[in-house]
């Protein structure tokens, strides 16, 4: 059942995160700057990819993916509020920004948690226990 709802609840930050970065690209004039921007349209289409694999694949890839995604995606925040990410600097002071950071931890978050499960799985079935169920 965790399991389930991890899924769910990453598939919803890796939607979420995709959909800032597709209106920041479009609405906001990121598709302007470059190597940012095109950086935000491939992160715009990797968190929708990575969400539909995620509910639809019951693989470790996917929860992998999502962890990095969301783990790389807030590196970048970072840099670009603190040092600069190729020339853009961002001072965490809009909504966008606000939402970014949650849904990108909720990536972290539930990628986290469906690798521990998958890796603890993975122990029990090979030491002659069950594995977890859905």
């Amino acid at each position: 059942m965790l399991t389930t709802w991890m899924r769910a609840l990453g598939a919803a930050g890796l939607a979420g995160s995709a959909a800032i970065h597709f209106y920041l690209y479009w609405g906001s004039g990121y598709a302007d700057i470059p190597v940012v921007g095109p950086l935000f349209l491939v992160n715009g289409v990797a968190g929708v990819v990575i969400a539909i694999a995620l509910l639809a694949w019951r693989h470790w890839l996917p929860a992998f993916f999502t962890l990095g995604f969301g783990g790389v995606t807030l590196l970048a925040y970072l840099l670009s509020v603190t040092v600069g990410f190729y020339g853009v600097r961002d001072q965490f002071n809009s909504q966008y920004e606000y939402w970014g950071v949650i849904t990108e931890a909720v990536c972290v978050v539930c990628g986290l948690v469906l690798l521990v499960r998958e890796v603890r799985g993975r122990v029990r079935t090979r030491s002659g226990a069950l594995s977890p169920g859905e």
